[in-house]
């Protein structure tokens, strides 16, 4: 876990290379396709293959087994909470671009390169949260803690108006956006940016990695505003740790953080991390089918 003030955070300014690149992003998507190939057929999980050089695998519901790219204890529990189950409905908007099938129904969950599908197989599995388990101490959160999925934030805009865009999971008091192979944080207008109320209080702008009218990391600046806008909420970005090109994104967007007192509730948590507080059974799903451990 690292937090703004980490000694092991980059003190200058990170290389061409630690920045978002699609090397990183890609040499992850492959290993996770030959993985989950591996991983389908060893099961005999419903599935299909995206079209492409590196294909990602897209499972499918099976009432005998349920569904390939959840953990089965995790899979019946949200298969029972309706407020979880609805998340498995997002639609998987090019589908019928990667499909040899043109299947329309697919969902976004069903890829293997989710990171919603990832994070919910993790904190949806019945002994992740509770009484003994190490993952609440890893993240500071209460003991049986329930996630919210797609949590909305009302960050303040200079109209008077609130920012409802999702965050993928709020615990507690803790606001969490995860990344598997997404290429980065999402490069957006600057002018999104200015709209926010708190945004000069926040930030050093002159600092913010921006070029023209564009700027880095957008996820990662609306994120920390989420948590400077509620009172004692905090803002955790996971990552992989096979992908250096994030972290010094998010280490470069903590450099910008003016607001006394907020740096200490922003942090950072790796799979891996996460991986070593899990229980053994999930443990080992998440090493054969992910690679995380």
């Amino acid at each position: 876990m690292r937090y703004v003030y980490d000694e092991a955070a980059p003190e200058k300014e990170p290389s061409a290379a630690a920045r978002p690149s699609p090397r990183y992003a890609a040499e992850l998507r492959r290993e996770l396709s030959q993985r989950n190939v591996l991983w389908a057929r060893k099961n005999n999980f419903a599935h299909e293959l995206s079209l492409g050089a590196v294909p990602a695998v897209l499972y499918r519901h099976d009432e005998e087994v349920g569904h390939g790219n959840f953990h089965r204890a995790a899979y019946a529990r949200i298969r029972k909470n309706p407020e979880w189950e609805r998340r498995l409905k997002k639609a998987h908007t090019s589908a019928r671009k990667i499909l040899l099938s043109r299947d329309r129904e697919r969902r976004e969950l069903d890829s293997s390169n989710s990171s919603d599908a990832l994070l919910m197989s993790i904190f949806c599995h019945p002994q992740a949260l509770g009484p003994g388990a190490r993952l609440p101490a890893l993240l500071g959160v209460d003991a049986e803690t329930v996630p919210v999925f797609g949590y909305r934030p009302r960050v303040p805009l200079k109209s008077g108006r609130a920012d409802t865009t999702e965050i993928d999971l709020r615990l507690g008091n803790l606001l969490m956006e995860a990344k598997l192979t997404e290429y980065d944080f999402q490069t957006a207008p600057w002018r999104l940016v200015e709209r926010y109320r708190d945004c000069e209080e926040v930030f050093d702008l002159d600092d913010l990695p921006r070029s023209g009218g564009l700027v880095e990391s957008y996820q990662l600046i609306r994120g920390v505003l989420a948590a400077h806008a509620e009172e004692n909420a905090r803002f955790c970005v996971v990552c992989d740790a096979r992908r250096p090109d994030l972290i010094a994104s998010w280490y470069r967007i903590l450099r910008c953080v003016r607001c006394p007192g907020l740096g200490c509730r922003l942090m950072l948590v790796t799979w891996q991390e996460i991986h070593a507080a899990c229980p053994p059974a999930l443990q080992r799903w998440l090493q054969e089918k992910y690679g995380i451990g």
